[in-house]
């Protein structure tokens, strides 16, 4: 059986990135957490963290990672019930939920979730963000206990259930389309105006022009990181990119943007996928997503 002080030491170092941030969490010294990942890695016979700046779990300590936080969330649903067994403090910590979400959900409507998840107390929540084709990814790995994805079926060990979708629409600043588009969206226009992406793994781009022109095309693309820096720069006309409907909305009405291609937005299905645990509290924040889903995406 593993000690519950050796998986909250692997945890917290993975969480902080460093040994000396994990040790003021746990309220011990940087060479007590170096020697608790020392032993703990002997008794696994396996690296758990990757030594450097910052400190990362490798897949072993992943996993171990995976478990500590359930443990957490079992013991503050025992301690919940029945307080007197429990020390007054978990060295686990307080308990908490990690998930994986894409950055536009994250900015359209998951805050949503989040707030009705948290108006009753319980575990924190704590966010990775990546593309939504991605983040099934942070599932397999054991990384996350939940996802937000464009993955349909069912990662191994986890409950799939539809979200709805987000719609996108291909948008660009008036200026920017009479300036690289004054005959239309054609492939050889769409092959030379500068393209939005999140980073390398946004495709939407690319699959809206191969929906629209049936082939593929290599876009020139600026990298922004950020879905509010996105509506900017497309106000800005630095580029066109496809943008949530719901961010972009009152822009498209009052003409500060336009589609590029008049009712051709390209809508992305979203599921919820989750790990098959008997969690109370992973079964709550499941009903906070979907109830934020509801209002929120189309069905």
């Amino acid at each position: 059986m593993l000690e519950t002080k050796l998986l909250a030491t692997v945890a917290a170092v993975a969480h902080e990135g460093s040994f000396e941030r994990a040790a003021q969490t746990l309220h011990i010294t940087a060479s007590a957490v170096s020697q608790r990942i020392r032993l703990l890695e002997e008794r696994m016979g396996t690296v758990l963290i990757v030594r450097g700046q910052p400190c990362t779990a490798t897949q072993a300590g992943a996993r171990l990672c995976r478990h500590a936080g359930i443990v957490a969330l079992l013991e503050a649903d025992l301690r919940r019930d029945m307080p007197a067994p429990f020390q007054s403090h978990s060295p686990l910590g307080q308990a908490s939920i990690r998930i994986a979400v894409n950055a536009d959900s994250l900015s359209t409507w998951f805050i949503a979730a989040m707030t009705d998840f948290c108006r009753s107390g319980g575990p924190l929540i704590e966010l990775s963000v990546d593309d939504q084709d991605q983040t099934s990814e942070w599932l397999k790995q054991g990384h996350v206990l939940a996802a937000v994805t464009s993955l349909a079926a069912p990662v191994q060990g986890c409950s799939s259930r539809k979200l709805g979708t987000l719609r996108y629409c291909a948008t660009a600043s008036p200026g920017f389309v009479r300036q690289w588009f004054p005959a239309g969206v054609t492939a050889e226009a769409i092959a030379l105006a500068p393209s939005l992406v999140f980073d390398r793994n946004d495709r939407l781009q690319e699959h809206w022009v191969k929906r629209w022109l049936r082939r593929h095309i290599p876009l020139p693309a600026h990298r922004l990181p950020s879905t509010q820096a996105f509506v900017e720069a497309s106000l800005a006309g630095i580029g066109w990119g496809m943008n949530p409907l719901q961010l972009v909305h009152e822009h498209l009405k009052s003409g500060r943007l336009v589609e590029l291609v008049a009712a051709r937005p390209l809508d992305v299905p979203l599921y919820w996928q989750v790990a098959k645990l008997a969690l109370p509290e992973l079964e709550r924040l499941s009903q906070s997503v979907l109830r934020a889903s509801r209002q929120a995406l189309a069905r």
